[in-house]
């Protein structure tokens, strides 16, 4: 008898699926809904990140559902416009040319006038390297400025957004403090593994403990097909708005979230049939972003996670930029939207296999990052050794590694809008992250973030111990890459494979695609440096005396003239309004210039 009404049950359920679903969806949504609603009827600015995110996802779920169920009305509702545009495109397309020559030529006027002329310098430099890229280009008479200049504009649009406003810059401040507060949880699971005081071997047991756990997370992610959607949504923006096919597209989104091995595999089965353009571009978008395994890692060294973020994302229009100006498509692509391009799926059977199948891969890379640290320290020491022997020699025993890289790296550095003094450290890190990788060149800049903030002499015996800010966050976009000589190999490696068929021309493009890598890196740090304003992030004391080296820095900075008013308030009230002091007769000079102070208060 029981089986018998058991069956019935189950004939009932599977006559009844689809209703069953949608109750059992209903009553889950509308209980979310009701938390929601409580929890802003309760405190709507506690509840305000759960407020936002509930409607970004009512809208894509409505906007997914739109598309698949009236996507041939929608694309017929726009077609006229669509048309209208190819047939008016000729001259249209030179209108909007000299539209944006002139929207730049006013932005850099005003911008200037209230910024100072430092950020013309960073302007400079990202035209130089469009056209080192166009000199040196595969096919310099073939190159298609649409994805060219639609993935600079992308950059621009994104720093201006995130940099200038205030919305932008609160949202991924936000961002940034969520993810590092997020991984911190991994302390727990390496406390119980290491001990209590495993905070005092802090590379190996609190910076790669993070690797294994933003990887297990990711692993997470992707079972539950979150990553597929956000990597399909961001990449469809940048094929519409940049022109670039799908294939390439999809891997450069991807590549924001995962490092340069893992995002082909999301679209293995096309890469037999993509030109060498599209494989150039691939191996590009790997080689000018980071992962966000290791972006963790970055942060827990104490770089701004707000900028290593915007980094991410504004790389990825960047590397198809660099890509297409620096090997342009010549051949006829395969794949198209209209041939049906599917994301690959996890192969997991649930989350906790996901999530144990994530912890399980990181072992390599958690070893890879490891053993790569150890050697290539232990290789710069002995390099550092051997070149002071030679220095020594001529006696310039102060030659080492470092030095020659700042010598070779300065000039790209400067270009980028790094002041003239800082430019030698910068290049010395440009240099680490080249030549060995990014992992010793932000242990290097976190160094000297933390000298900053300790404060005190700026040099010692005539060595410069810590940069401004702005040099700093320059630094932070330039060295947010995988493109250095170590990831060549494995991105070889890797690619082939994935694509055995195509080794030959992965093997000839991998040395062009780290060189366009690293110029993508460049170019995103030229629009931070254009769009990053002095803040008082620096000390005052620190902030007057830099301003008193530069003779181009504007006399009507804002951040000069909120240092120097409690200045002089405090001197009138003999009150000590800044702690420690340090004012030396310079920062006085530059306050009175500004002000314009009687000659009593000076």
């Amino acid at each position: 008898l029981l089986e018998k009404k058991y069956d019935e049950v189950c004939e009932f359920c599977k006559k009844h699926k689809t209703r069953i679903y949608f109750v059992v969806y209903g009553i889950l949504v509308t209980a979310y809904l009701a938390v929601v609603i409580a929890a802003c009827s309760l405190n709507f600015q506690r509840a305000l990140p759960l407020f936002v995110v509930t409607v970004l996802a009512i809208f894509f779920i409505c906007w997914d559902f739109l598309i698949a169920k009236y996507e041939d009305r929608i694309a017929a509702l726009f077609s006229p416009g669509d048309r209208y545009l190819k047939k008016q495109w000729f001259w249209l397309k030179w209108v909007l040319c000299a539209a944006l020559i002139i929207t730049i030529i006013c932005w850099l006027i005003f911008d200037t006038t209230k910024q100072g002329s430092r950020q013309l310098i960073s302007f400079g430099g990202l035209v130089m390297y469009v056209l080192l890229m166009l000199i040196f280009s595969k096919y310099p008479t073939r190159v298609a400025w649409r994805p060219v200049f639609s993935g600079i504009g992308m950059q621009f649009i994104l720093g201006v957004l995130i940099l200038r406003t205030k919305v932008g810059f609160d949202v991924f401040n936000w961002l940034g403090i969520q993810i590092q507060t997020f991984l911190e949880y991994s302390d727990t699971g390496a406390k119980f593994v290491f001990g209590d005081k495993y905070t005092d071997h802090f590379f190996a047991f609190k910076v790669l403990p993070i690797v294994v756990f933003f990887s297990t997370v990711m692993s997470m992610l992707y079972h539950v097909g979150f990553m597929q959607w956000l990597i399909g949504k961001v990449g469809w923006i940048m094929h519409i708005f940049m022109g670039t096919t799908p294939v390439e597209s999809l891997v450069a989104a991807s590549n924001i979230f995962v490092g340069q091995t893992e995002s082909p595999l999301l679209v293995r089965p096309y890469l037999p049939y993509i030109t060498k353009s599209e494989l150039h571009a691939v191996m590009t978008a790997g080689f000018s972003t980071i992962a966000g395994s290791v972006l963790g890692a970055y942060i827990s060294f104490g770089v701004s996670s707000s900028h290593l973020l915007t980094a991410s994302v504004m790389s990825a229009p960047a590397s198809l930029a660099a890509s297409k100006l620096f090997w342009p498509e010549t051949e006829k692509p395969l794949v198209t939207l209209k041939s049906g391009l599917q994301m690959a799926k996890s192969e997991s059977k649930n989350l906790l296999e996901a999530a144990s199948q994530g912890a399980s891969t990181s072992v390599g890379l958690v070893a890879n990052i490891a053993v790569n640290v150890i050697s290539f320290l232990a290789l710069l020491s002995f390099l550092d050794s051997g070149l002071s022997w030679v220095g020594n020699l001529f006696d310039y025993p102060q030659l080492n590694f470092e030095n020659i890289c700042a010598y070779v790296f300065m000039p790209f550095s400067f270009m980028m809008g790094v002041d003239w003094e800082d430019s030698f450290i910068v290049g010395g890190l440009l240099g680490y992250k080249t030549f060995f990788n990014e992992f010793v060149a932000y242990e290097r800049l976190s160094k000297l973030i933390q000298n900053r903030e300790k404060g005190g002499s700026m040099y010692i015996n005539g060595v410069k111990q810590y940069m401004t800010v702005r040099s700093e966050v320059i630094a932070t976009y330039a060295l947010c890459g995988f493109a250095n000589f170590g990831s060549l190999g494995l991105v070889i490696g890797g690619l082939t494979s994935i694509a055995p068929s195509k080794k030959k021309e992965i093997a000839d493009g991998a040395f062009r695609a780290m060189i366009a890598g690293t110029a993508a890196c460049f170019m995103t740090a030229c629009v931070a440096g254009m769009l990053t304003v002095p803040g008082l992030e620096v000390p005052c004391h620190i902030l007057l005396g830099n301003a008193s080296n530069f003779t181009d820095f504007p006399a009507n900075s804002t951040e000069l003239v909120k240092c120097c008013q409690p200045l002089f308030t405090s001197a009138n009230r003999s009150e000590e309004i800044f702690p420690g002091g340090n004012y030396s007769l310079n920062s006085w000079k530059v306050c009175c210039q500004i002000l314009g102070q009687h000659a009593f208060h000076c």
